[in-house]
């Protein structure tokens, strides 16, 4: 503190203050009669006169009831503090210009510059040096020059906040504030200084004065946002819109292009108009197949730009079902056609479409083609030009004999459909599996069954295998026991294609005492085709378990529950799973970790407690193996997974588990773990905003990091008593007495001479 001697003016009257204020009071109200008493006086000279001397006795008067004097002290100016806020975001490792000192080093060069400046006024201010990332700490000119700064988001608002709350709490009073930085807010300020922040800022109480870091002049291309839906229906177009945003690329023309998990979806030409342009880029898409999936939108990288982590922009997409969509195509009609065709129709999450043939080329009819009212079948259309828009195609007791309606020239395209991930279900009949002159089928490639001789028409009861009874298709109930009490109370089924199963196929259900090479006879096989799901029903007479159930007035509905089920598991229903795994969040911002939620149920769908589970990270482009942990299932089933420390892209988690010696299944979810996050999404320096701070709260905005310390506003120090005070009377002069008595005097004979006394 500085000692100071100073002086001020003070009262030493012992009247206490109402009684000044009322003398006061009574003097004016003497000041006021006098003029109205003299209000008539035609002379204008000899009003002004009468009324000065009575102003001027008055004033006399209350000179000598304040009895002023002069109080002698000795103060001390208190040192305030002035905090010096330095931008410790990642955006300040960004170079000042283009192959300059990055911004964080320029504000250590210009603190050194400064030190002098700060000493020069030590004895009035403390300056604080202390960087925000948000949270403020100190920092010194070394860490600055030496140290990347840490943090993961410019938020000026915070820090501000925090500068403030110090202030309430601390000794020394904020004298004003400094605050270098790009600017480049991110979190409160991203729109503006704007709202309850503007307000906060101009109430600040002390000026706020900001150094812009930074200049223009850095070429960079980014990916600055990505616009969509959080999810999508399968096999419905959806848009995503993105912002590339090109600094230093005036009239150059680039190729954005969207990929999922590495494969190109989409791509687009853009050019950019100016040296500081932004393009809106959109991309309309239909996703083929359900689950979440990780999309990238990305732009070349270019040997001059500032940053190359900014130039793709990864996001996670849930593709959901809107309604199945099912193709039934049947050889002709039937009981069992018409049965199934009567639970798809009425399943209000099913769109049917149907084609069942009846006639063939080899047909007589004396009417011509154009006069009769069937239409010829669709071939081309359906298994060309629209397969990939149906969820489940479902084939029954179809023949490939006759020309006219054969698909085996679709072949390949049948094939293709599974293996993206489309579902098949071929039905037995007398025209399938082999029973048809025209064998193999154009299906035998994607089913999970061959031919193993001809059909057996014996009727016969349907068994459940040991993996029926687990497997979600073949639930009836609730528990294996009663599972396998509903299938064995169904009627017998008349008869069944001979067929043995191919490897890597599950068996359901199967003939109690047919066989094939030793074997029971499977009547119910499922299996995985690349990316898509077969099923095979090996007879056309299973409509009669929706008769029996009804004839004896069951409300269990079997039949229908059973087509539940399959269409359900074909069609990967992600409820109808007992293993689940979800990336939580979906996307991952820059150095945190990725968490899977593992939830593991029994075949019955009760929580399986302890069961073992395998969870792995792969990369989502190429299947390589970046992480893996094994870990347990809590009381309820559910396991959380955590790995740190991923690098950037797309990925998938992958589950299997097991409780004891039962396999409950596998399931996978993708991740996103984005590049950049909006920190180091963007180069610019932000300079309108630090000028706004600056003017709202009165204080200065400098262009550079060069400035003086003498233009930077700050609030004076105040000043307090920390010696003796002395006073010294005025009033007990003599002098003044006889100006008192002279004034009052005077005033006293011009009014008598005047005739007012």
């Amino acid at each position: 503190m500085e000692s100071i001697d100073t002086w001020k003016l003070v009262s030493l009257s012992s009247l206490p203050p109402p009684v000044l204020v009322a003398l006061g009071l009574a003097l004016a109200l003497g000041v006021g009669l006098a003029a109205w008493g003299v209000r008539r006086e035609t002379s204008a000279l000899r009003r002004w006169l009468m009324w000065s001397l009575r102003a001027l006795a008055a004033i006399a008067a209350l000179f000598f009831l304040l009895e002023p004097g002069v109080r002698r002290l000795q103060v001390a100016r208190v040192k305030n503090r002035v905090a010096v806020l330095v931008d410790r975001s990642a955006s300040m490792s960004f170079p000042v210009a283009p192959r300059g000192p990055t911004r964080s080093q320029a504000v250590a060069d210009a603190l050194k510059a400064l030190a002098p400046q700060f000493e020069a006024l030590k004895d009035r201010y403390a300056f604080e040096v202390v960087g925000f990332d948000p949270e403020l700490s100190p920092v010194s000119v070394e860490q600055l020059a030496s140290q990347s700064p840490p943090g993961s988001r410019t938020d000026l608002f915070s820090a501000l906040r925090a500068v403030k709350a110090q202030d309430s709490s601390g000794a020394r009073k904020l004298a004003g504030v400094i605050v270098f930085s790009d600017g480049a807010d991110n979190v409160d300020l991203a729109q503006g200084l704007v709202g309850h922040a503007r307000s906060t800022v101009e109430s600040f109480g002390v000026p706020i004065s900001t150094v812009a870091v930074g200049q223009g002049g850095l070429a960079d291309l980014s990916v600055d946002s990505v616009k969509v839906d959080d999810f999508a229906f399968v096999r419905n177009s959806i848009t995503a819109e993105a912002e590339v945003h090109a600094r230093g690329f005036k009239g150059q023309q680039v190729t954005v292009v969207l990929r999922r998990e590495g494969q190109v979806v989409a791509t687009r030409p853009v050019q950019f108009e100016t040296d500081d342009d932004t393009v809106p880029v959109t991309f309309t898409f239909t996703p083929d197949q359900t689950g979440r999936f990780v999309y990238t939108v990305s732009v070349p990288v270019f040997p001059e730009e500032a940053v190359a982590e900014n130039n793709t922009r990864s996001f996670a997409l849930k593709v959901i079902r809107d309604r199945v969509r099912v193709l039934l195509v049947a050889g002709r009609p039937s009981w069992d056609e018409r049965a199934i065709r009567g639970i798809l129709k009425q399943d209000a999450n099913v769109e049917l479409v149907s084609f069942y043939i009846l006639r063939t080329t080899g047909d007589q009819v004396k009417a011509d083609d154009k006069d009769l009212s069937l239409i010829p079948f669709p071939r081309n259309e359906i298994f060309q030009e629209k397969l990939a828009t149906f969820d489940l195609v479902i084939v029954l007791n179809f023949s490939h004999d006759d020309p006219g309606t054969s698909l085996a020239m679709f072949q390949r395209d049948i094939e293709a459909y599974v293996n993206n991930g489309g579902a098949m279900a071929y039905l037995g009949g007398d025209r399938s599996f082999g029973e048809a002159p025209a064998s193999p089928t154009p299906f035998d490639a994607i089913l999970p069954v061959t031919t193993a001789g001809p059909a057996d028409p014996a009727p016969f009861v349907a068994r459940l295998t040991p993996d029926g009874q687990r497997h979600p298709v073949t639930m009836l109930a609730s528990g294996s026991a009663s599972t396998e009490s509903a299938w064995a109370a169904l009627p017998p089924v008349q008869g069944l294609n001979l067929t043995r199963p191919r490897p890597g196929a599950v068996v359901l259900l199967d003939h109690p005492f047919a066989t094939v090479d030793g074997k029971n006879a499977p009547l119910l096989v499922i299996q995985e085709i690349g990316r898509g799901r077969s099923l095979a029903l090996m007879s056309d007479a299973t409509w009669s378990w929706s008769l029996g159930a009804h004839a004896q007035g069951s409300p269990t509905r079997s039949y229908e529950r059973f087509w539940n089920n399959a269409i359900r598991w074909l069609v990967r229903d992600p409820d109808l799973t007992t293993l689940s795994i979800a990336a939580d969040p979906p996307s991952v911002e820059p150095g945190r970790p990725v968490v899977g939620v593992v939830v593991a149920r029994q075949p019955d769908y009760q929580p399986a407690a302890g069961a073992s589970v395998h969870v792995e990270l792969v990369r989502a482009d190429d299947g390589q193996l970046v992480a893996e942990q094994q870990v347990v299932a809590g009381a309820d089933g559910t396991v959380r997974v955590e790995f740190p420390t991923v690098p950037a892209g797309a990925y998938k988690l992958s589950a299997k588990a097991t409780l004891g010696e039962r396999a409950l299944g596998e399931s996978s979810d993708a991740v996103a773990v984005r590049a950049v996050g909006p920190e180091l999404s963007d180069v610019r320096v932000n300079a309108p905003l630090l000028a706004e701070i600056a003017r709202a709260s009165h204080g200065a905005f400098f262009e550079a990091p060069g400035f003086s310390v003498g233009d930077v506003p700050l609030a004076e120090p105040p000043l307090v008593e920390v010696g003796r005070s002395k006073d010294q009377p005025l009033w007990d002069r003599w002098y003044w007495l006889t100006v008192l008595v002279l004034v009052a005097g005077l005033e006293w004979s011009v009014r008598r001479r005047f005739g007012y006394v």
